[in-house]
């Protein structure tokens, strides 16, 4: 935290000691209980749209049931290779959860509210470099999954981590890219300012969002977040074909568990980043019906938007899921290098024409079709130069 959050503007205390307290294990709670419901709810819309019943024993509904699956695995036996690295193979696991946490910490999820007489954000860290800390707690999510590979000793978690390596380097490229369009509209690398510069007296509209005008911004960031967090079509680093269980292959027990809480958590602190830079974050339409003051509309209803938008997003993860097929490793990597890449690259060129054009006030019915003509024939341009596949085939054969 910093200054930024009016919690810390009368200076520190016992009391805002045991505020940040309190936020930081409300947080992983919240986060906690987040990933036990998106894989319930996972499971019961894949088990849907399959024509199947999907978890039903465990609790009301089958709620329960990952709650259930955790404490099965806590008391499972936790085996360990021969060959592994042991310390590094211990704490791996923890390497993988800990950036989600880190980079969900900057997601603002409402407004401004008073706690024991202090007034603060619904957000446990208000950093004015908050996109830089996202990026880098993206990247250090990788070391989770690198070091468990190398830490089993086994060749196929080895080649589970490494292929790990390649798509993160392949999509953090585009991922950044994408953000960038977002900063160029809103001139603030904080995820608080960005949200509240979508929101009209604290409410906003769709209007108002910038996944309006960086549609495109936005597409690519859903693609590379998916990606990054290794889900599927993405999920290579534990294709069941070729891998066996990809990098957490020799894992068991609670230790396997994390895995698969690290990967869940990925996916939310995605989705919520998604909701901060490009829906409007907490901001949502007035209700008529509600006073324009008091717990309803200061505390609950910015929860309420914002959670709304991030549940419309995780139903988006998992009817990607369900439908596509894992991708191959080449188109993989073309879809990183060969499209993404390319076009973020010119829509930050066309949103910086877009915005200077408005500052200068340029006749913007002339300046947004030549600029998105230009980027198509661009792209069109290194499109045709790029070498095909078959080319390369021929070349290496002779």
């Amino acid at each position: 935290m910093n200054a930024g959050d009016p919690l810390f503007s009368d200076g520190i205390d016992l009391t805002v000691v045991l505020i940040v307290i309190g936020k930081t294990i409300a947080t992983f709670a919240l986060l906690m209980l987040g990933v036990l419901f998106f894989i319930w709810f996972l499971r019961k819309v894949i088990a849907d749209m399959q024509n199947r019943i999907g978890p039903e024993r465990a609790g009301p509904f089958g709620i329960l049931q990952t709650l259930a699956d955790g404490i099965k695995l806590f008391f499972k036996e936790q085996s360990m290779p021969v060959t592994a690295d042991k310390p590094v193979f211990r704490v791996a696991p923890y390497l993988s959860i800990l950036p989600a946490f880190l980079a969900f910490s900057i997601v603002p999820i409402g407004g401004t509210v008073s706690i024991a007489g202090h007034r603060t954000h619904l957000q446990l860290a208000e950093l004015p470099i908050g996109v830089l800390w996202l990026l880098a707690m993206s990247g250090l999510g990788l070391y989770g999954v690198l070091l468990a590979g190398w830490s089993s000793g086994s060749k196929y978690p080895l080649l589970g981590s490494v292929r790990a390596s390649a798509q993160l380097l392949s999509y953090e490229a585009a991922f950044g890219l994408a953000i960038v369009g977002v900063l160029v509209q809103s001139g603030t690398l904080s995820t608080r300012e960005i949200a509240s510069k979508q929101a009209w007296d604290g409410l906003g509209s769709i209007g108002d969002w910038y996944v309006v005008p960086a549609f495109i911004a936005f597409v690519i960031f859903l693609i590379a977040a998916v990606a990054e967090t290794n889900h599927p079509p993405f999920d290579l680093v534990e294709a069941e074909q070729e891998l066996v269980g990809g990098f957490h292959t020799e894992y068991t027990g609670i230790r396997f568990a994390i895995f698969f809480l690290a990967e869940f958590m990925n996916v939310i602190t995605m989705s919520a980043i998604a909701v901060t830079l490009f829906l409007g974050g907490p901001a949502g339409p007035s209700l008529g019906f509600l006073p324009e003051t008091g717990t309803v509309n200061v505390w609950l209803m910015p929860v309420f938007w914002f959670m709304a938008k991030l549940l419309l997003l995780l139903f988006g993860t998992v009817w990607i899921r369900a439908s596509l097929p894992r991708l191959r490793y080449d188109q993989l990597m073309d879809l990183g290098w060969k499209v993404l890449i390319e076009v973020a690259f010119l829509w930050i060129m066309v949103s910086s024409v877009i915005v200077i054009g408005r500052q200068e006030d340029w006749n913007m019915a002339f300046v947004i079709p030549a600029a998105v003509l230009g980027a198509l024939a661009v792209y069109g341009v290194l499109y045709l130069s790029m070498p095909k596949r078959d080319e390369l085939l021929e070349q290496e054969i002779k």
